[in-house]
């Protein structure tokens, strides 16, 4: 059997970029952990970028695009991938495929065209294959140990950049990867607006006001119980949008079994049913100012003091969360704290504004319009001293 045979590929600046996941281990927040690791490299100066996901889901494949294009400065014309089934969906006889619709809106957007390989040719983007090998053995030995995800995706990103500046490019003689980089940014494709890198599904609203996405629940405004929202998952977040309007915003959470609460969505129920304060699921951690949390505590010496906290968070909609605070530290510090007296003082901290200028229509107008003549005031003294006299 003859040995196989390959063909050196060579590209232009801002020709092509390679994409490809891999499989590592971290330890986060002190748990080993299997994180997916999603490499995108320039093909010309072997520049790259890569980036730390829970998981290789389509709205992963989206944001690392969107980050390395941040990160590079922009897109080259032609994308180099392998038949993963995030962006193809169906393959056909030669290189024919079909991708599928949220990643050719980000393709078109960025203006690159997608090209997929041959299955089971992996040379065909042989240099981001070769950067799995780079990665491991550079970036995780030893294990690395952060605390969360962030983290661990500014470390990579700060070892790939001190990596790239003091490594010689393999074919540009005299030159370093970072060197023949800055050369190949000018040739980019720029584009001034990020795409907006989310995946899109329906639920309906649980009377709970709860809404499930990826094995967890996330709360949303409770006057959208029992309708249809729709779910908009980033890489990293979480919002739920009702005709147009968005009705929730969550940071992402993994795992399974979840229930994610903003206690805030709860409090046009809250305002009639104060008693849920104390053993409603949503309130038991509700981070809230100090200044709230000393009010609260200062109320608990009256028996209604649930339904007087209640009437105070229910003005935070209507004055801002700050001006609340403010208005509960001034009734602190005057040891006077009630409902009354906190509303009281947001009545009177409200900024009435600059006076109203009137516009007068032109046909109203007196023309020529009067000149102040101050000599008057002059004469009436005179008067007033000789009646005087």
């Amino acid at each position: 059997m003859s040995a196989p045979v390959f063909i050196p590929l060579v590209f232009s600046p801002g020709e092509a970029f390679q994409f490809d996941w891999s499989v590592d281990y971290a330890e986060v927040a002190g748990v080993t952990t299997k994180v997916n690791l999603a490499h995108v490299r320039l093909c010309h100066s072997r520049m790259f970028l890569v980036r730390a996901y829970p998981r290789q889901t389509q709205e992963m494949v989206l944001d690392a695009h969107i980050r390395a294009f941040s990160f590079f400065g922009g897109a080259c014309r032609t994308g180099i991938y392998d038949n993963m089934k995030t962006a193809v969906s169906t393959i056909y006889v030669g290189k024919q495929r079909d991708f599928h619709p949220r990643f050719e809106q980000l393709s078109s957007h960025y203006l690159f065209e997608p090209v997929a390989c041959t299955p089971g040719a992996g040379w065909e983007k042989g240099q981001v294959e070769n950067q799995v090998g780079l990665i491991q053995g550079r970036f995780f030995k030893p294990r690395p140990k952060v605390q969360d995800y962030q983290e661990l995706n500014r470390r990579l990103e700060e070892q790939s950049l001190a990596w790239v500046k003091r490594q010689r490019h393999p074919k540009i003689t005299g030159k370093t990867i970072w060197e023949v980089f800055q050369e190949e940014r000018e040739q980019l494709i720029r584009v001034k607006r990020p795409f907006d890198g989310f995946v899109q599904e329906q639920a309906r609203v649980s009377p709970y006001s709860l809404v499930p996405f990826d094995r967890n629940r996330y709360s949303v405004m409770c006057t959208e119980a029992g309708k249809v929202v729709e779910i908009r998952a980033y890489a990293d977040r979480i919002v739920i949008v009702s005709h147009g309007e968005q009705v929730g915003e969550h940071v992402r959470r993994f795992g399974r079994q979840k229930t994610i609460y903003n206690p805030w969505h709860y409090l046009p129920i809250l305002e009639r049913k104060p008693g849920a304060l104390r053993n409603g699921e949503p309130f038991q951690y509700w981070e809230l100012p100090p200044a709230l949390r000393e009010t609260e505590a200062a109320l608990k010496r009256y028996p209604d003091w649930d339904r007087q906290f209640v009437s105070i968070l229910c003005a935070v909609p209507a004055y801002g969360l700050g001006e609340v605070t403010r208005a509960c530290e001034q009734a602190l510090r005057e040891r006077a704290v009630s409902k009354d007296v906190i509303l009281n003082l947001l009545n009177r901290h409200q900024d009435e504004g600059p006076p109203l200028r009137l516009q007068v229509p032109e046909h109203l107008r007196q023309i020529p319009e009067p000149i102040a003549d101050l000599t008057r005031y002059d004469r009436l003294r005179k008067e007033v001293a000789c009646d005087a006299g």
